[in-house]
């Protein structure tokens, strides 16, 4: 099989998966999935699954390890509950399991896309003194921020509530700082489902990070 057929019958692998699960546990409940059609209906629902069956789909195709599977519930206004299944190493990362919140590193390190890298961020590394490490899926990145592999996430370059809900509920339930670039909060369940960036780092780098991403942005707009 090759890499384009290996990433559709993963997709629609695991968005049957799920929604088999979802139909037969929580049937009057509403679904927004990158691998489904939207129905405005959700958004008059108390309860929404947000779904990606499959995040990181080019490094699934590609036999790597940093694909992932999103699921989170969003109940009356907020992220109530997320699980981000790790694609190689069989882990499954949740709201239930009371990760600690760690102390950064004393050479910082950004989580960066492995394959669309903003030069955003760029600019936030260099102003900060930090290392970018490379990695694929959003949920592989937010994990790896949350198990201190890594010490912030920042990105700028287009994005889905199907691609964060799930591990943004994860570093909010462990306590790290959750945001658009320009600080203001991260909102799900929207009309329109783009949510195209995002932060996430421990509450005490918030101020530098954002503090750094706002003189890169206004470097790029003086440009």
């Amino acid at each position: 099989m090759d890499g384009h057929a290996l990433k559709d019958a993963g997709d629609a692998g695991a968005q049957a998966h799920i929604a088999a699960l979802l139909d037969a546990h929580r049937p009057t409940d509403a679904v927004l999935s990158e691998e489904a059609k939207d129905s405005d209906a959700r958004l008059r629902a108390d309860r929404v699954w947000i779904i990606d069956p499959l995040d990181g789909t080019r490094e699934y195709s590609e036999g790597r390890n940093d694909w992932a599977v999103h699921v989170a519930l969003w109940q009356d206004g907020e992220l109530r509950v997320g699980a981000v299944a790790l694609g190689g190493p069989d882990v499954i990362v949740t709201t239930a399991d009371d990760l600690p919140l760690l102390n950064p590193a004393e050479r910082l390190r950004i989580a960066v896309s492995r394959s669309r890298p903003p030069a955003l961020v760029e600019s936030v590394a260099e102003s900060l003194g930090a290392e970018l490490v490379p990695m694929g899926s959003a949920g592989v990145k937010v994990c790896a921020t949350v198990r201190g592999e890594v010490d912030l996430y920042v990105h700028g370059g287009g994005q889905f509530e199907w691609d964060s809900a799930a591990p943004i509920a994860i570093a909010r339930s462990a306590g790290f700082h959750t945001s658009r670039l320009d600080g203001s909060a991260m909102l799900y369940n929207q009309p329109n489902p783009y949510l195209p960036d995002l932060v996430v780092c421990a509450p005490e780098l918030a101020p530098r990070v954002l503090a750094a991403i706002a003189d890169a942005m206004n470097s790029e707009r003086e440009a």
